[in-house]
């Protein structure tokens, strides 16, 4: 178990940015950890990182306890927070050898991560001369510079340009596939190119905790129509028609209705239409992604 986290909870006086948190990842799994913001995610990670302590619970990485012994576990975490904190006026090279010298690592691997995270021409270049892309690919090798079993990136890809995009998500999964990634990202493309699993947490709870491939079957077990009318219909008249789900007003006389999976509600819309004197001006059948399920669970 390269993860395990055991009803972990985080007070801030009278506020609770955790609470009683619970899961596991195995060694080789690449997990997007999703939230929106407040939800908890940085605090998490902080947690597993040993940057802050937890009010109770217990918190594992590679069975060893993060609180009880903080330095051994950090000794097998790599960590990329949300904001990377370079050295600016540092030299690439210079500073991934004082990260070596940190950690006591052989410099042999200082030239591996330049390689690896393909720094090789930028390597004698000022970090704050880099592009947000190559600090990024800079902060990656800092965090896998002691060779570390776990990896805990903070929102690797953001700022990133679709070209820097790409480049990271690969550089990602081919470190994942021999050691244990955990990733927050409000990015659900990310999600479904990297991960092999997605936890995600609102309001310092967990509410899912699936494999990708289970998430698109929540996803499916509705049909959604947008539909536009050409005067006023009210949401509760929507909503008291048979099969309707959920309703949601997305604009003036415009709605997202959500139904069974089994029930195409398109031609009775047509009917409750005619019943109201009004036109049905456009109506498709949505197809739903990620995002979908993301508000539903966090709404």
């Amino acid at each position: 178990m390269s993860i395990k986290v055991e009803k972990v909870s985080k007070i801030y006086g009278t506020q609770k940015a955790l609470k009683e948190v619970s899961f596991e990842i195995q060694k080789g799994e690449i997990v997007g950890f999703l939230g929106p913001n407040g939800a908890g995610k940085s605090t998490m990670m902080k947690i597993l990182t040993g940057y802050i302590p937890q009010s109770n619970g217990l918190a594992e990485i590679c069975k060893i306890n993060v609180t009880e012994e903080s330095i051994l576990a950090k000794s097998k975490v790599g960590y990329l927070p949300e904001h990377n904190p370079l050295y600016l006026d540092m030299y690439v090279k210079e500073y991934l050898e004082f990260v070596a010298n940190v950690y006591g690592v052989n410099h042999s691997r200082i030239e591996m991560m330049i390689q690896k995270t393909g720094l090789t021409n930028e390597q004698h270049k000022l970090i704050g001369s880099l592009s947000k892309g190559y600090r990024q690919r800079v902060g990656l090798a800092q965090a896998l510079i002691h060779n570390p079993e776990v990896l805990i990136l903070d929102e690797p890809t953001t700022g990133l340009d679709p070209n820097q995009l790409v480049e990271v998500r690969n550089l990602i999964k081919e470190i994942g596939a021999q050691k244990t990634v955990m990733l927050s990202t409000h990015i659900m493309q990310e999600v479904e190119a990297i991960c092999d699993r997605v936890i995600i947490i609102n309001k310092g709870e967990i509410v899912a905790n699936t494999k990708i491939e289970d998430l698109h079957k929540v996803i499916n077990d509705r049909n959604i129509i947008s539909i536009e009318f050409n005067n006023g219909v009210s949401k509760e008249e929507l909503q008291s028609i048979e099969n309707v789900v959920d309703v949601i007003e997305s604009g003036k006389n415009q709605f997202q209705i959500s139904s069974a999976a089994n029930q195409d509600l398109r031609t009775v819309l047509f009917e409750f239409a005619v019943s109201k004197n009004c036109t049905v001006l456009q109506m498709n059948m949505e197809e739903q992604k990620l995002e979908d399920v993301f508000q539903r669970l966090t709404n």
